[in-house]
């Protein structure tokens, strides 16, 4: 019932996103066609962190009392009964030479992951967010699992396993849109101011008029990529290709069924980055950091169009000429939309 709840919860909000990014564009459009001068570590599970699922299985058995000859029951309908003893085996000598459980579970996971990286960005004698200062300020539920993990969550968003993995998820998956959506804004403008490409508008906000226009849009200024002149296709698009690849990623599909909806590997992986645990565990830390500083990005790019009317490429080159007279308290505060 609950996983049942979980998938509801899931497609309402795959089908508010869709008609939330479909306002947008229109709302974008009907903008700039109302001015006459305007012419995108270690794997998430599901089921939470793996080193808090092991300590609460732990800690759930340990209060427990079972005769030898029901041990000895439950064993014998295990398929892995000797793996089993011996695991156990190893945690009773852990646990008396000092080592607890959550210390046990952690060291489990690096060794999964791998032992360099762990050190460096898992674990816990990975780097805080206050440095030296940490102590007592980092959650014991944010043990270092995943990659990004420094320690800090003053609001306890986190504190249940289910909404830690599915903060986790929307994070990762918000972050590569905004990786793509930076690169997407700032590649158009610098084409066309430095290198000549001839694209009629380059600016990203100002670009979805374009296809309002009587020649349309043209892709980068290339009527053979794409030339768009129809406001619904696009939309349709957006809706069939976007919509279905999310939904295909959260409920599974044909090419993912099975799959791990964050880092699936496998045929999504055809360079194979993914196959050296090491690096793995290190590429996953770096995407988790650009794509936080990429939702920034995203974030100043949407400032500074309200307060300037200007692309991002056009703000940078102006601050570069000049730094004190053109920068976010000098000039953009004051200055209204005008695109």
């Amino acid at each position: 019932v609950i996983t049942q709840v979980n998938m509801d919860i899931k497609r309402v909000g795959l089908i508010a996103s869709v008609a939330l990014n479909a306002l947008l564009l229109i709302g974008v459009c009907s903008i700039s066609m109302g001015n006459g001068k305007v012419a995108s570590g270690v794997a998430i599970s599901r089921s939470g962190s793996m080193v808090n699922s092991a300590v609460r299985g732990v800690s759930a058995l340990s209060g427990k009392k079972i005769s030898a000859e029901q041990g000895r029951a439950i064993l014998s309908h295990s398929p892995k009964a000797n793996l089993l003893v011996k695991t156990g085996a190893i945690t009773n000598k852990l646990v008396k030479s000092g080592m607890s459980i959550p210390e046990i579970a952690q060291q489990v996971t690096c060794q999964k992951i791998g032992g360099a990286a762990c050190q460096e960005w898992y674990g816990p004698d990975r780097a805080l967010w206050l440095g030296p200062f940490s102590e007592g300020a980092v959650p014991s539920y944010l043990t270092g699992e995943f990659p990004g993990d420094y320690g800090w969550d003053t609001q306890g968003l986190s504190a249940d396993p289910n909404t830690f993995a599915a903060y986790r998820e929307t994070e990762v998956i918000h972050a590569r849109w905004a990786m793509l959506g930076t690169l997407g804004c700032v590649t158009p403008e610098l084409l066309a101011k430095y290198s000549g490409v001839p694209i009629a508008e380059p600016v990203w906000f100002k670009a979805g008029s374009q296809i309002f226009a009587e020649g349309g849009l043209d892709y980068l200024g290339n009527p053979s990529l794409v030339h768009a002149q129809s406001i619904l296709a696009i939309l349709a698009c957006q809706v069939i290709l976007m919509g279905g690849a999310e939904a295909y990623r959260v409920n599974g599909g044909p090419a993912g069924e099975g799959l791990d909806a964050i880092n699936p590997g496998g045929a999504f992986d055809p360079l194979g980055l993914a196959d050296d645990p090491d690096t793995f565990a290190e590429l996953k830390v770096k995407e988790i950091k650009n794509g936080r500083l990429a939702m920034f990005s995203m974030l100043g790019f949407y400032v500074q169009a309200i307060a300037t009317g200007k692309g991002p490429v056009e703000n940078w080159a102006e601050h570069i000429a000049d730094p004190a007279g053109v920068n976010g308290l000098t000039n953009g505060i004051a200055t209204k939309f005008t695109p």
